[in-house]
């Protein structure tokens, strides 16, 4: 088996298998590390390595294939228990863990031991990395008033200008802080086998959300960070959001998890908003709203700072349970573009590949040339959505965003380019195989389909196939274009439906081959 180095940091490595099979290993491994046994029976394609020594050489085997590293040096570690952590989950310490952070030299390592830490919201700084150990938990305290309500943006001192603090759904608003967060840092690391628990199962974040005026803490934001890594922790029960770079540079997730019930609200697993170079890698999801929800900003941020998604890749993840699987937007007023998503597997999601926008998001609003390739779906509800008529925000509802009638091309208009999905294997689909519906004053522009099957359960549900108004359920509903220019359907295969597999209206032109 080939195998290449993904990620190192001073006691912890990360390693992908090279071959095509979405997110699990054709057959189980083993690996030896240094001539001794170190991990056995792994199905996965990516897998990791724990408790290394800082600036070691390490020799790994696999399957007869050999691969030689060293560990990323260190300027010295520093334990929370030496500042006085309890770490009995009852004790809070929120205090001796941010002095530990706070203290650490810089390249230095802020180390948490087996226990369960009762933390209020810390924030991280540069030049640094958190390590949990397996065992550990940091547990989020569940007591409201314990987050302070941090503005949206402030006022910058010497020029005025405004600063980004704090965002809910793309726009600058008041929001409780969040549970893990840093501003402005670099050289960031989180690593390790234990836990950071957002705790929301034993609180009121997840009571009357729409009755919110202030949002709710996410579990991780970085707000305008460079150079962070994220490597084999489980995220859980956030308020909200899991995990939330915004306007980050060069952010990658190696083997981690993220876990929530699947009724709790807005418990998306990551919302990338604004940020360059993101990559999600060997990550599981199983998450109560999207797994991934690419985001850019609603109209103020996307007219304003003009920052599109660019150069994300996610492969070899596992989306179990979720409204969307891999998701862009709605909130994508900035742009996304440069993505690729591949060998991943999607199973008991509503929805497999979605893009929602809606009138109102702007002329840099705009999405094109992306690809989707070898994904595998089961029990996906629609495995492939695009939808211009998105229903959110407070005037969601409203004529503007329902309308079919066609509206002026303006400052306020979104544009979704040329989509393609390849290489994908759909079974056990309930409520149809695609669904893509695009403006009347701008449609989709192209979109193609290859080397793609999909079947259907027999006794499928019936539900309402994108989140838009006047959309009646359909159970077992083919391939459905409205107000699309280009369809492209090359070895596309379908069984089980009812009716005719491809349904086009007000499409251009059809090509099949």
């Amino acid at each position: 088996m080939k195998f290449h180095l993904l990620y190192t940091s001073s006691v912890s490595a990360c390693f992908e298998l090279e071959n095509t099979s979405p997110y699990y290993a054709e057959k189980a491994f083993d690996v030896n590390v240094n001539g001794a046994p170190a991990l056995k029976g792994v199905r996965t394609n990516v897998f990791s390595l724990f408790d290394l020594q800082p600036g070691t050489e390490y020799f790994v085997e696999v399957e007869g294939q050999t691969l030689t590293f060293t560990t990323e040096q260190e300027t010295g570690c520093v334990s929370v228990l030496s500042f006085g952590a309890a770490g009995d989950g009852v004790t809070d310490d929120t205090a001796p863990i941010q002095a530990a952070i706070d203290l650490c030299p810089r390249g230095g390592r802020v180390t948490v031991p087996a226990g369960t830490y009762l933390i209020r919201p810390l924030v991280l700084k540069s030049h640094m990395t958190l390590h949990l150990q397996a065992g550990a938990t940091l547990l989020a305290d569940p007591v409201e008033e314990h987050y302070p309500i941090l503005p949206g943006e402030i006022p910058d001192g010497l020029t005025g200008e405004m600063i980004q603090v704090s965002s809910w759904e793309g726009n600058p608003c008041p929001c409780r802080q969040s549970i893990l967060s840093a501003h402005y840092a670099s050289d960031l690391a989180i690593v390790g086998q234990g836990t950071l628990d957002g705790n929301a199962v034993n609180g009121a974040w997840w009571v009357d959300v729409k009755l919110r005026t202030i949002g709710r803490p996410k579990l991780v934001f970085f707000n305008h960070c460079e150079n962070v890594a994220f490597h084999g922790i489980l995220g859980k029960n956030s308020p909200c959001w899991h995990f939330h770079p915004f306007f980050c540079k060069r952010v990658h997730f190696y083997n981690i998890a993220v876990e929530a019930p699947k009724d709790s609200p807005n418990t998306d697993g990551t919302d990338p908003e604004s940020c360059d170079q993101v990559s999600y890698i060997g990550v599981r999801f199983s998450v109560g709203d999207d797994a991934i929800a690419i985001k850019a900003g609603k109209m103020y941020m996307g007219m304003k700072y003009q920052t599109p998604a660019t150069r994300h890749v996610v492969r070899n993840c596992l989306m179990e349970y979720a409204h969307g699987a891999m998701v862009l937007g709605s909130e994508m007023s900035g742009g996304v573009k440069d993505l690729t998503v591949s060998q991943c597997y999607f199973k008991h999601t509503d929805r497999g590949l979605r893009i929602k926008t809606r009138r109102g998001r702007g002329k840099y609003a705009v999405i094109d040339d992306v690809e989707f390739s070898n994904i595998r779906m089961d029990n996906v509800m629609v495995p492939l959505v695009m939808n211009m008529y998105y229903f959110c925000d407070p005037d969601g509802h409203e004529e503007i965003v329902w309308s079919k009638e066609a509206h002026p091309v303006d400052d306020t208009t979104p544009y979704l380019g040329a989509f393609r999905f390849r290489d994908m294997e759909c079974t056990d689909c309930e409520w149809a195989a695609g669904y893509f519906y695009g403006l009347t004053e701008r449609p989709i522009e192209s979109v193609t389909i290859e080397n793609v099957s999909f079947t259907f359960k027999e006794d499928a549900s019936a539900g309402r196939p994108a989140m838009m108004d006047y959309v009646d359920p359909v159970r077992k509903l083919g391939l459905y274009f409205n107000q699309v220019k280009q369809v492209h359907l090359k070895n596309v295969t379908m069984t089980g439906q009812d009716g005719e597999p491809v349904i086009p209206v007000n499409v251009e032109r059809v090509v099949r081959t």
